[in-house]
């Protein structure tokens, strides 16, 4: 609500959400989540993957890194400085860990969320200039699918759905 708006998020995850369903998936759904929902939503998902072989995690939106670590940014985060991405954003890192820690045996993250950063005007001369996502270690038996190449931003498309999830729609 503080950033640039992004017309394609919600439809994406809606329509995933559906396909994942299709194909057999138990599916939890959040569109326009603030920081509060996202943290929950992330420790519930991590608590129910005890029983399961496949973990998946998706996120179409607003993603950016700072200092080398990857941030989705709720639909609350007012972001003046750098500084403030931990305290409004919730780090990618912590979803890994989750599906990690459940001991489910794959786990497969999408970030479709490596669009500018929607803040960055407001960090000039007090931060340094970062595009796109980091490139993210991750344990055995798991995939992290970046919508671009890290360091580099995607654009969120002019259609119904996002260019990169748009073909993962296809496909």
């Amino acid at each position: 609500s503080h950033g640039a708006f992004l017309l394609n998020p919600a439809n994406d995850a809606i329509a995933m959400a559906k396909v994942l369903e299709k194909v057999g998936f138990e599916v939890e759904s959040y569109t326009d989540a603030d920081q509060k929902t996202v943290k929950m939503a992330m420790d519930q998902f991590g608590a129910k993957l005890e029983n399961y072989e496949v973990g998946l995690f998706y996120y179409a939106g607003h993603g950016i890194q700072v200092n080398g670590n990857n941030y989705i940014v709720p639909v609350d985060a007012n972001l003046y400085m750098e500084n403030d991405v931990e305290y409004d954003c919730v780090e990618v890192g912590r979803i890994l860990g989750k599906m990690e820690d459940s001991g489910c045996e794959t786990n497969i993250i999408i970030l479709d969320a490596c669009r500018d950063n929607p803040f960055e005007r407001r960090w000039s001369g007090r931060s340094v200039k970062t595009q796109g996502l980091a490139f993210m270690n991750a344990p055995s038996g798991s995939i992290i699918a970046y919508s671009t190449s890290p360091g580099r931003t995607a654009s969120d498309g002019t259609g119904e759905n996002g260019l990169y999830t748009s073909a993962l729609l296809k496909y």
